[in-house]
């Protein structure tokens, strides 16, 4: 590849939508690797996370985003900010859209923002494995109206995909690097993600609480990386704190006899495990912060503002 150079298709893809749509499936479907942590629960990511696909063809850098919802705190406002913004300077938006629901109020103005966008727009209905019959919205009839109200005459290229199966995955990938300009690669051929380590692990632990928690906590937890301790072994010594906003909300964490933290421990510590090829141990705190969601220093400190 490296003699080829100037015949790559190389371009920034902002993978965009409402929250729970899918976008981390999806662009963990494009990799064939976990670069953005998954979660049944709304507003999973917080950060704008990049992934990165190479091959032959060229390069494709996929930026992950937070879903845009109804914020209600700093924190939410300052997702739906990265979220908006992270259209600038891409080559090509993918607007995920959810083949098994009909349109909401997030959708439409994701919608109005991309009309206004001169960035080419490829519209994705993902989903489409739950699907029994025909999608319960008619989702180009559903863009035409919104670009009739709005005066404006562009069309997205439309796909069907499902990001759990990998069904019409190849032919929209394909769609992509044909967009692309020639250029040189943007990152190192071997590069999956350049998302921070220490943020990394972070999402895994935060992954894992979520998927105990359900819907009973999770937007009052955050997970602060405190250190990591290479040993010689090869082994790393992860020192974490999960934050929550109440003292009440630590024993929901940790569960009867502490028994709730130490699944969370057990299944973050497997799955680190399998991502970095080394054993990892970590050692999980629970911190009591009130309304860290309007901190800005702690956001920034999360990771969550730049």
């Amino acid at each position: 590849m490296e003699n080829q150079k100037s015949q790559n298709h190389v371009g920034m893809v902002a993978v965009v939508g409402r929250a729970s749509v899918g976008k981390s499936s999806l662009m963990n479907a494009f990799l064939g690797e976990k670069v953005s942590i998954v979660s049944p629960v709304p507003q999973t990511t917080r950060s704008a996370i990049r992934g990165i696909l190479t091959d032959e063809r060229g390069q494709l850098v996929f930026v992950d985003t937070p879903g845009v919802h109804k914020a209600m705190s700093n924190l939410g406002k300052v997702m739906n900010r990265l979220a908006r913004a992270s259209v600038e300077g891409c080559d090509v938006v993918l607007l995920v859209l959810d083949a098994t629901q009909t349109a909401r109020e997030e959708d439409l103005g994701w919608i109005t923002r991309l009309l206004r966008e001169e960035i080419p727009v490829f519209a994705i209905l993902n989903k489409i494995d739950d699907l029994t019959g025909e999608p319960p919205a008619d989702w180009p009839a559903v863009w035409k109206k919104v670009a009739a109200e709005k005066g404006i005459a562009k069309e997205p290229e439309w796909f069907r995909v499902s990001a759990m199966t990998g069904e019409g995955m190849p032919e929209l990938t394909d769609a992509l690097f044909a967009k692309m300009p020639a250029g040189e690669l943007l990152f190192p051929e071997e590069m999956l993600s350049d998302y921070p380590r220490k943020l990394a692990v972070a999402d895994i632990i935060r992954e894992k609480l979520f998927g105990v928690l359900r819907e009973e906590l999770p937007h009052s937890v955050a997970v602060w990386i405190e250190t990591i301790v290479e040993k010689e072994d090869g082994s790393w010594d992860v020192d974490a704190k999960i934050y929550v906003m109440k003292d009440s909300q630590k024993g929901i964490v940790l569960g009867e006899k502490g028994r709730l933290l130490r699944k969370v421990k057990r299944q973050a510590e497997a799955e680190l495990a399998a991502i970095y090829e080394h054993p990892v141990r970590l050692d999980l705190w629970v911190k009591a912060e009130k309304k860290w969601t309007e901190n800005f220093w702690l956001l920034k400190k999360f990771g969550y503002v730049a």
